[in-house]
């Protein structure tokens, strides 16, 4: 009997905006039970702390994606591909590192590491480590799983999110940190699962002004996803600075308002189970 390789965790590793302090740069993982699917890495090496705190075996994560070339993003990549390398070198780490992005990150980010990484970790890369270019639209399988990326049109930098499809039928939709552009709308429908920044509350969007950084506000966030149907939204990307002790409960609050799904405000570590499609 075949093995459903559906994914079935969202583990969230960090839920933070660019400058947070008190909160990890935004990253997850995906978990079909047996491998993890990596997705941005933070801001530095805070990312290695945050995989041991969230018991993400190395051994078991051999794929990842990274989004854009921010800071936030991909200097803790940077420590990804040398912690792999490393316990490739150390005989602590069997198969190959794939790493999937467009081709102004790869280049950021390849040029970083062959900067700064030791000759013996870089070495690694093309031979075991693997950055492998996707393109607007492409559909790749990774872990049994369907993954579709596209260009979110962002003015800033060039940034790709993605759709995915498991075999058990769950469509999940990762939006990047901006707010929805309508290049987008072709992969939003339909959707069990919508993945979207939300900078901060729309009462205090005078006091962050999010639009100034191509960021958008709880409401219009769950707007957005009331109008494209979306079973469950996720929200993150956010300030921690005025609702720290209480986002939960406020971005809820305002969140319902807008969007009759259900809405997940998670903090750093919380795994969220996947349910939709066959399940």
């Amino acid at each position: 009997m075949q093995t459903d390789m559906s994914m079935k965790r969202l583990i969230v590793l960090g839920t933070g905006e660019a400058v947070c302090q008190r909160r990890h740069n935004t990253s997850f993982a995906l978990d079909n039970t047996e491998q993890y699917f990596l997705i941005d890495g933070g801001g530095g090496h805070d990312i290695l702390t945050i995989m041991h705190d969230a018991g993400i075996d190395w051994d078991r994560l051999h794929h990842a994606f990274l989004s854009h070339e921010h800071t936030d993003h991909l200097l803790g990549m940077v420590w990804v591909v040398r912690y792999v390398a490393e316990l490739i070198n150390w005989n602590r780490y069997e198969g190959d590192f794939t790493l999937y992005t467009h081709a102004v990150a790869a280049d950021k980010l390849l040029t970083v590491c062959r900067l700064l990484l030791k000759p013996a970790q870089a070495v690694l890369i093309g031979k075991r480590i693997h950055v492998e270019l996707v393109e607007d639209g492409q559909t790749v399988e990774i872990l049994g799983n369907r993954f579709t990326f596209f260009d979110i049109h962002s003015t800033k930098a060039p940034q790709f999110g993605f759709r995915m499809e498991t075999p058990s039928g769950l469509k999940l939709v990762f939006l990047g940190d901006e707010p929805f552009s309508e290049s987008s709308k072709k992969y939003m429908e339909p959707c069990d699962w919508l993945l979207s920044e939300a900078y901060c509350l729309y009462s205090e969007r005078d006091y962050y002004n999010p639009y100034q950084l191509h960021h958008s506000t709880v409401r219009e966030s769950c707007e957005m996803a009331e109008r494209f149907h979306a079973k469950n939204l996720v929200l993150w990307h956010t300030e921690d600075e005025t609702t720290y002790d209480r986002r939960k409960e406020l971005y809820t609050a305002e969140g319902k308002q807008y969007f009759s799904g259900n809405l997940f405000v998670p903090e750093d570590l919380e795994v969220i189970r996947l349910t939709g499609g066959n399940d």
